[in-house]
């Protein structure tokens, strides 16, 4: 079963942070190896784009974090987790009135969404199309970007 939504969103030096432990529930069900062919049953992988829609960015990149260490060095997996977690810190960083930390993390992102397009057009099911348009949403100030699983990928 998916946990819920937090209680509210880590914004550091405005709200509560968590509870160190907050998160290890989900993020033990993030399966070995990250991989495309798994992406849909991989519970972690699911919640955190979950908390990314829903812009929870620092809880996300928590979440996320244990997916991208599952995932093999140098795969496209990796590449595109990586790329989900730095975009969830250009949009909390973009939030919290720091346009150049923001444009950095956005730049990696799209460096790893580059990576990860080399011979693909989906990588967990994502399209690297769809993340391409939300990086240029955060860039654009857009209130609430959707990174949500395309249907078809």
């Amino acid at each position: 079963m998916t946990p819920p939504l937090p209680s509210h969103r880590y914004l550091p030096g405005r709200t509560a942070r968590h509870p160190e432990d907050a998160f290890d529930a989900i993020k033990a069900r993030a399966i070995r190896p990250t991989a495309t062919t798994t992406a849909a049953q991989n519970e972690a992988w699911r919640y955190g784009l979950r908390l990314f829609d829903a812009r929870f960015w620092w809880e996300a990149h928590e979440v996320l974090e244990a997916v991208w260490l599952n995932a093999p060095p140098n795969s496209a997996e990796r590449a595109q987790v990586q790329a989900v977690i730095q975009l969830a810190n250009a949009a909390l960083k973009a939030e919290l009135g720091k346009p150049n930390a923001a444009a950095r993390l956005l730049a990696l992102a799209r460096d790893l969404i580059a990576e990860a397009a080399l011979g693909c057009e989906a990588v967990m099911g994502l399209s690297l199309t769809r993340l391409q348009e939300v990086a240029a949403a955060i860039e654009a100030g857009a209130p609430k970007p959707m990174i949500a699983p395309d249907a078809d990928a």
